[in-house]
């Protein structure tokens, strides 16, 4: 049976809900793919409502477009997905790559990032840490010269070349491997590479011994607003490892975000105290 919660009781004293709209929820809820069509009687029996509420309450959805009468039976719109669409549009790029993030972790066995732009750097949002392959900590919060990773990389590859050359002069060009990029002529060079393939590589670059892949992340508008990566350890995983294993995995993580992105009909929304991409 629905119980009555009209009052509860906490720490923080009383709190109110309102009945009639819980019952509503439970009515949405009693639909699903066992149960695409029902009747006012199969209604009440899943929520434990009278009938006489239960018809008020489907009248009410009708009412509203939520739901829709076929003969003797009633069936959910497509509109009740406005609902969910409500919950999407208030999420960050990070909260809704998460559980992607965890999925592609999952898949390769290995540590996955979401990062944004933010000027010359790349700002690490979102995490799921396999194993630890680097000898620096990475946490929320973390920053990289954008260009020297593949995070970064695979943004900065749609940038104008002039912004590219400018996020080049501002950034702290300190080669921290030998194999890091050392002029704007291969930075350049690196990224027409991603732009023909649509995803980067950076390989003992930021670290020696651990090789990174990522591929952008649009938005609504096709816009890139962040990237997402995996990172492994060169010594485990060859070229042709990252090329079979790990690149479709990453792409189909990265079009999953984006087409949550896209859900949201709006642009990326970057997380308190980030700065946007300039």
């Amino acid at each position: 049976m629905l119980a009555d919660r009209r009052q509860q009781r906490g720490e923080g004293g009383p709190v109110e809900s309102v009945q009639s709209f819980a019952r509503g929820l439970a009515v949405i809820r009693s639909f699903g793919q066992q149960a695409p069509r029902q009747s006012v009687s199969e209604v009440a029996t899943a929520t434990g409502l009278s009938r006489a509420t239960a018809r008020r309450l489907l009248h009410t959805l009708e009412g509203e477009g939520l739901a829709r009468r076929s003969g003797n039976d009633f069936e959910l719109t497509a509109r009740v997905l406005d609902l969910g669409f409500a919950f999407l549009s208030s999420l960050s790029v990070a909260q809704l790559a998460q559980p992607f993030l965890d999925e592609l972790s999952a898949t390769t066995g290995e540590s996955t990032s979401v990062a944004v732009l933010d000027d010359t750097e790349v700002v690490y949002v979102a995490r799921v840490q396999a194993n630890r392959l680097m000898t620096v900590a990475i946490g929320l919060g973390t920053r990289f010269s954008a260009y020297q990773t593949s995070l970064g990389r695979a943004q900065l590859a749609w940038l104008p070349d002039d912004r590219v050359a400018r996020v080049w002069s501002d950034s702290d060009r300190r080669r921290t491997t030998p194999r890091t990029i050392d002029t704007l002529d291969d930075l350049r060079a690196s990224l027409a590479e991603v732009r023909e393939r649509g995803w980067a590589l950076v390989d003992q670059e930021l670290e020696l011994g651990v090789r990174s892949v990522a591929a952008p992340i649009r938005d609504g508008s096709d816009d890139v607003v962040a990237a997402v990566n995996v990172s492994t350890h060169a010594a485990r995983t060859s070229r042709e490892d990252v090329d079979e294993q790990i690149v479709p995995p990453l792409l189909r993580a990265a079009e999953g975000i984006s087409q949550a992105m896209a859900m949201t009909g709006r642009t990326g929304r970057q997380p308190s105290g980030v700065g946007a991409a300039s």
